[in-house]
């Protein structure tokens, strides 16, 4: 009689969890977020056994921190904070996810999760809009000097080929032109572009914030696209 063939073991610790979310953050001054929700996934054909595990478990209160969750499913694990006080601020508390099978007590899986408590939510907003608006200035800076650069290398082309003056030998010896380069349409092209982007500053745009423009911006992309045009013209 041909034995039936035997499934491969699973390979303790090697079993990926799924949790959602991967970091908790919690806030002193906004109680709603003093309970948080693990979500974990069961995409497998087999029913799983989970525990969860705490480096500070006198900090936190979680609800059913060992249970199971049947095959394509998934269920939700509550965690509470008790102990937000300043001295807490501000540290790292990891918990730790295991999950085996029903029959088996050894550990397929494991996920670690961080745990933060922030003194104001507030306050961290405002950290993530003052980096937004750092990093948006960098990149508006390097607009400009990309425009200004530009600007500065057309120009140049403009005075190489005779512009604005021609002299009769420059005329005479000009050979007919096929028309403006690809690059100068395409120079052209982005300056349009930049002028029809909203100013910095305005509110009611559906346009994100990085693609607003400064003043000076939309200046030298207008200077850019006046150079621009004298040199098809000139052509």
């Amino acid at each position: 009689m041909q034995q039936q063939r035997r499934q491969p073991e699973l390979v303790e610790g090697n079993l990926p969890v799924f949790v959602f979310p991967t970091e908790l953050i919690f806030y002193a001054d906004d109680q709603s977020t003093h309970k948080q929700v693990l979500t974990l996934y069961n995409p497998y054909e087999f029913a799983l056994k989970f525990k969860v595990l705490c480096t500070t478990p006198n900090k936190y209160v979680v609800v059913d921190a060992a249970g199971a969750v049947k095959p394509q499913c998934c269920v939700d694990i509550v965690i509470r904070h008790r102990d937000v006080r300043a001295c807490h601020y501000d540290v790292i508390d990891k918990f730790r996810l295991q999950v085996s099978e029903q029959s088996q007590r050894k550990a397929l899986g494991r996920k670690e999760i961080i745990a933060t408590l922030l003194p104001s939510a507030k306050e961290q907003r405002k950290e993530v809009e003052e980096k937004r608006i750092k990093e948006h200035l960098t990149e508006s800076v390097f607009l400009e000097q990309m425009l200004c650069q530009t600007a500065r290398t057309i120009q140049s082309w403009a005075w190489r080929d005779g512009f604005p003056r021609d002299t009769p030998k420059h005329n005479e010896n000009r050979t007919a032109s096929s028309g403006p380069s690809l690059l100068t349409v395409f120079l052209g092209i982005v300056c349009v572009a930049a002028l029809m982007l909203p100013t910095l500053g305005e509110v009611e745009s559906l346009v994100p914030l990085y693609f607003h423009l400064s003043v000076n911006q939309k200046l030298v992309a207008a200077y850019v696209l006046g150079l621009i045009t004298m040199v098809i013209l000139r052509i």
